[in-house]
């Protein structure tokens, strides 16, 4: 059953999906609509989970359940990723490479490897201060007050010099 992102409560579980590029407007209208389909299915053995999605910077897409009203098992959470995986297909995009970082520079975000992030941070282009993407958040609180954080603040910090 959807409901607004606004309505669940802040331990509800979300799950981080961040493109490769930057969605345009015909592509986050679509990706709304689907996502309110897919929400308004979503099951664990039977019953509806209370899920949400939003999107951010036109660029992630997050769902979340919440799992006060019933929570998510794997088969949940496979349905889930297969409707991910059709948006990666219909959209000619990537949402599920987990190699991928992003970061800010200024106002422009920033989607690089892994292995550049580290060689940017060994270069001091990537600081303690810069803006950085923690996709790891599990509950919608965090992901309000710990996903767009310093790298100081992050798994992140582990590359800084």
């Amino acid at each position: 059953m959807f409901t607004e992102y606004s309505n669940l409560p802040s331990n509800s579980r979300v799950w981080i999906y961040q493109a490769d590029r930057e969605f345009n407007i015909e592509e986050i209208e679509y990706i709304c609509a689907k996502a309110i389909l897919f929400i308004d299915n979503w099951t664990r053995r039977g019953d509806d989970l209370k899920g949400a999605f939003t999107v951010k910077y036109n660029q992630f897409l997050i769902l979340a359940v919440d799992e006060n009203v019933t929570s998510v098992s794997g088969c949940s959470i496979d349905s889930s990723v297969r409707f991910i995986k059709e948006l990666e297909n219909e959209l000619k995009v990537d949402l599920m490479n987990k190699m991928n970082v992003s970061f800010k520079d200024g106002d422009i975000i920033n989607i690089v490897k892994l292995s550049e992030f580290k060689q940017f941070a060994k270069a001091k282009k990537i600081t303690s201060e810069t803006v950085v993407f923690n996709n790891m958040v599990n509950t919608k609180g965090d992901f309000e007050t710990k996903w767009e954080v310093t790298a100081d603040k992050s798994w992140h910090k582990q590359f800084l010099v």
